[in-house]
């Protein structure tokens, strides 16, 4: 697991390369390695989980010079890929999953990422003798890694011409090329109240994009980068839910650093760290250790009580991590900026502290439940979706649902160019209700594909990519792995809504309460929290300041107070959202990571 960042068709200085560098070594902390060559560069800030005493970055390999290559993620496969690569002549040193890749890179050429199993985001500078220089960028199938991007053509995907490419990890850190402009879009704001985050390849920045899940995109001298999406792989599942879990977890839980998992009270997370568990009993390790994020004092919607349950169940050393509320206005901004651009959703907090638990008790590698909901119809949206008649109109409340905001709050907040502009470019979320529309695929079909194609990779494992390697601990999510979702890719509709086939998975593994509770996400208990003279509070009120609101140009001062005097004589969670999501942005607003600089609307 690292941070990458890198440079083609275009120059670069030593100087610039190592500020990139500095902007994410916090997920790299370990080992840090640059090359640079005529008109391109490649970098790496390792975080070493796999063979630690090997694999320095950039890999090279003797048999194929002139391949250069940066890994950030973990390869599953890399020993069957190893014995593979031996047998056509390819001698590999040491036992670092990323040496196979050059090897794979000539065997293949910009194909070979079709035959990675893991999580990974990957860039290949190429620049053999007897052919043109090129640069290949690839992430896997779920989009567990990412990467940004920044090209003179423009980033569109199509074929620009002559556009240099530079790329790293993360967002602040790319903007430290000095080409790369810390440019707002205009309607970033609509995007984060609409859709809590921006979701698909645009960023909260013009010019600035990410790779769409299972994509690979090339980069000669003569053309910017071409992006193309790969055919996903889907093993033939072999097994009902809880044993091709078992199986990925087991695959998942070897590291050659500590691990251990994080158990929220739920069931996904539950289900993880039982299998942990077993696996460890089974090879004669000792019991894992898992983590629980709780709040200091007594708030509503508590879990600790059913993540004791599982750890009892699943006999692991249990740490019951308990946040202080009074630190919250210290570590939202942190948080923040870890993300690069603004996510609304209150769990960022939570994650952020989480992960910086595991890490001071010694840990690098957490299993995590995360995905589960966007596979197996988990969301109280998409039950609502599927439930709806035949002739019914579920596509409104469905894109209604993903909301932080609710329409027509976000008109009534915003001033009237603000909402000329989203009217003459249109929101997010009719671009999303007419797609939804316009899908040819059942319906099941078709909300799953835009949970797990478009709004899992950009929501939910952008968060927990950047806020676990805030504190250079790797996550590792087993329901995210192609025989996952393949499985539930070919359950039938009854089984993959509600979650159904994962219930049938969990009996006997977890506590009876847990699999009986009601439905929870693990979040903070924003409306209980976002009170008259709480931090939150005056972390609201300092930030959303009339004067900062006025400047920006995009919302009324005098509502956004309204709002703010509503929350706190009448707290409800629906207010408590809005003022986050308005939080949030402007905390990302006025951070180095978006200029600094107002976004003027014209009147």
């Amino acid at each position: 697991m690292c941070r990458i960042f890198g440079s083609f068709a275009t120059r670069v200085t030593r100087p610039e390369l190592a500020e990139v560098s500095a902007r994410q070594r916090h997920g790299g902390p370990d080992e840090h390695g640059t090359l640079v060559g005529p008109g391109w560069s490649l970098g790496c800030d390792r975080l070493a989980v796999t063979d630690p005493a090997h694999g320095r970055q950039p890999y090279r390999l003797a048999s194929v010079p002139g391949v250069l290559v940066v890994l950030n993620g973990e390869i599953y496969n890399h020993h069957e890929l190893r014995r593979r690569m031996a047998a056509r002549g390819h001698r590999i040193p040491g036992a670092c999953d990323g040496q196979v890749l050059p090897a794979l890179y000539a065997e293949y050429g910009a194909d070979f990422a079709a035959q990675l199993d893991g999580m990974f985001a990957i860039a290949v500078v190429d620049v053999r003798p007897g052919g043109p220089p090129q640069l290949v960028l690839a992430v896997d199938d779920m989009g567990m890694k990412g990467i940004y991007y920044h090209s003179g053509s423009g980033g569109s995907g199509g074929s620009g011409s002559g556009g240099g490419v530079r790329f790293a990890s993360e967002l602040p850190a790319l903007l430290a090329f000095r080409d790369v402009p810390a440019d707002p879009r205009e309607e970033a704001l609509d995007s984060v109240l609409a859709t809590r985050t921006p979701l698909g390849e645009a960023t909260a920045l013009r010019g600035v994009r990410t790779l769409p899940p299972g994509a690979t995109a090339v980069a000669t001298g003569a053309y910017g980068l071409r992006v193309h999406r790969r055919t996903p792989r889907a093993p033939a599942p072999r097994g009902d839910a809880r044993t091709v879990l078992r199986r990925e977890v087991r695959r998942l839980a070897r590291a050659d650093v500590p691990l251990c998992a994080i158990t929220s009270g739920g069931l996904d997370s539950g289900l993880v760290t039982a299998l942990a568990a077993e696996h460890a009993r089974a090879v004669g390790a000792p019991p894992p250790h898992s983590f629980h994020l709780t709040y200091r004092g007594r708030w509503p919607g508590a879990e600790h009580g059913y993540a004791r349950a599982v750890a009892r169940r699943a006999g692991t050393v249990h740490h019951q991590v308990e946040l202080d509320p009074a630190e919250f206005a210290e570590l939202l901004p942190r948080a923040v900026q870890h993300l690069g651009q603004p996510n609304a959703d209150p769990i960022t907090l939570s994650t952020y502290a989480l992960f910086r638990a595991v890490r001071e008790a010694g840990f690098t590698v957490a299993l995590t439940g995360d995905g589960a909901d966007e596979l197996f119809g988990g969301y109280d949206r998409v039950r609502a979706a599927l439930a709806a008649p035949p002739g019914a109109d579920w596509v409104s409340p469905y894109v209604e649902a993903l909301a932080a905001v609710p329409r027509p709050l976000r008109e009534w907040l915003y001033t009237p160019a603000y909402r000329a502009l989203i009217a003459d470019r249109g929101s997010d979320s009719e671009r999303i209700a007419a797609d939804l529309r316009a899908a040819p695929t059942a319906r099941i079909a078709t909300v799953t594909g835009f949970e797990t194609r478009h709004r899992l990779p950009a929501y939910h494992l952008r968060r927990v990519d950047h806020l676990s390697m805030a504190w250079a601990v790797e996550a590792r999510m087993p329901f995210c792995q192609p025989a996952m979702a393949a499985l539930a890719g070919r359950l039938p509709a009854a089984a993959r809504t509600g979650k159904r086939a994962l219930y049938a998975a969990g009996r006997g593994l977890v506590p009876e309460a847990v699999l009986r509770r009601p439905k929870q996400p693990f979040t903070l208990p924003l409306g209980a929290m976002l009170t008259a003279g709480s931090p939150l509070m005056e972390l609201a009120r300092d930030t959303l300041s009339p004067g900062r609101v006025h400047h920006d140009g995009r919302l009324r001062a005098d509502r956004v107070q309204a709002l703010l005097a509503r929350q706190a004589a009448r707290p409800t969670d629906t207010t408590a959202l809005a003022v986050w999501a308005l939080l949030v942005h402007e905390l990302w607003r006025g951070q180095p990571a978006a200029g600094s600089v107002p976004v003027r609307v014209a009147a």
